[in-house]
C-alpha cells in the first residue's frame, strides 16, 4: 500500500514537470545539422550535390537566428566539407544540453531509365543463330516532383530515442531521473512522447512557413531516421525541396532560394518558441 502511493506520487510529480517542460520551458540552444558531407555527397542533381546545398543553407539559418534571437545559442554539427557520423552528430546535440535538432535534407526521386533500339546482333542459342536485339539504355534523374516536407522520428525508433533520454536524463529532466527508481523507465516514456508532440509542433510550423512563401507542402511525416532518434530532444529533418527536379534544384542553388529557405525554417523555429514561451 505505501509503495503504491509513492509510485502515484512520483507520477503525479512527474506529470507536473511534463506539464511544465511542455508549456513553460523555452529554448535556449539549437542544433543545426547540415546533413551529408565530405565524401558523403547525399543527392545529386544535374549542377550540384546535396552536401554543399545542405551547409549553405544551415550556415544562413545559423546566421538569420544569431542576428535575430540573441537568446538562442546556435550549435552546428559541420560548418565546412566534412562528414560527422551520425553518432557525432547525436553526441554534439546531447552533450551540448540543446533544446532543438533541426538536420536539413534536400530530396530526391528515384532513377527512372529508357530503352531504344538500336539494331540487333546475331548469336547462336541452342545450336541456331538468332538476332539479338540491341538497346540503349539511358538513366533519368530528372523529375516534376516538388515541395518541401518535413520528418519526425517515427515511432519504432522510440526505444533508441528513450536511451538517448535515460543516458542524458540529468540534462532532459533536472535531474528527476534516477537509474536505480523501477519507475524511471515510466517517466522516460513520457518524456519520449512530449518530444515528438513537440516535434509535430515545430515540423508544422515550419511547414506553414514555407507554404507562406509560395512551396508546396508536402507536409509533416514519421520516418524511422536515425539522425533524429539517438538525440534526447525534439527534432525535425526538413527536406527543402528536390535536387532531381531542375527548377527547384536551380532555385536551391540560388542566393535567394537559399535565404527563402532559411527564412522560413527561421520563422517555424521562432513561432515555436514564441509558443512555448507565452
Amino acid at each position: 500500500m505505501i509503495r503504491t502511493k509513492i509510485i502515484i506520487i512520483l507520477l503525479l510529480l512527474t506529470g507536473f514537470h511534463l506539464v511544465t517542460y511542455a508549456k513553460g520551458k523555452g529554448i535556449s540552444t539549437i542544433i543545426v545539422d547540415a546533413g551529408h558531407g565530405g565524401t558523403d555527397m547525399g543527392a545529386v542533381g544535374a549542377i550540384s550535390k546535396e552536401k554543399d546545398i545542405t551547409l549553405a543553407v544551415s550556415l544562413k539559418l545559423g546566421k538569420i537566428i544569431n542576428d535575430s534571437l540573441k537568446s538562442l545559442k546556435v550549435i552546428y554539427t559541420r560548418t565546412d566539407d566534412s562528414y560527422p557520423g551520425l553518432k557525432e552528430r547525436h553526441n554534439i546535440a546531447n552533450q551540448s544540453n540543446a533544446d532543438l535538432f533541426v538536420s536539413i535534407h534536400v530530396n530526391s526521386t528515384p532513377y527512372t531509365y529508357t530503352k531504344t533500339l538500336t539494331g540487333y546482333k546475331t548469336v547462336k542459342r541452342h545450336g541456331k543463330t538468332v538476332k539479338q536485339p540491341i538497346y540503349n539504355k539511358v538513366r533519368h534523374h530528372e523529375t516534376k516532383v516538388s515541395g518541401v516536407e518535413t520528418y519526425v522520428m517515427g515511432l519504432h525508433r522510440a526505444e533508441q530515442q528513450k536511451g538517448a533520454i535515460g543516458e542524458f536524463g540529468d540534462n532532459v529532466t533536472d535531474g528527476v531521473l534516477n537509474p536505480t527508481d523501477p519507475q524511471t523507465a515510466i517517466i522516460i516514456a513520457q518524456y519520449s512522447q512530449a518530444f515528438l508532440k513537440k516535434s509535430v509542433n515545430l515540423g508544422s510550423k515550419i511547414q506553414n512557413a514555407f507554404v507562406a512563401e509560395g512551396r508546396r507542402d508536402l507536409q509533416v511525416k514519421q520516418k524511422g531516421l536515425e539522425v533524429l532518434a539517438g538525440s534526447a530532444m525534439p527534432g525535425v529533418l526538413v527536406e527543402i525541396g528536390f535536387i532531381t527536379n531542375v527548377d527547384e534544384e536551380v532555385y536551391l542553388n540560388s542566393e535567394k532560394g537559399q535565404l527563402e529557405v532559411a527564412m522560413a525554417i527561421y520563422r517555424g523555429i521562432k513561432s515555436y518558441k514564441d509558443e512555448l514561451e507565452r
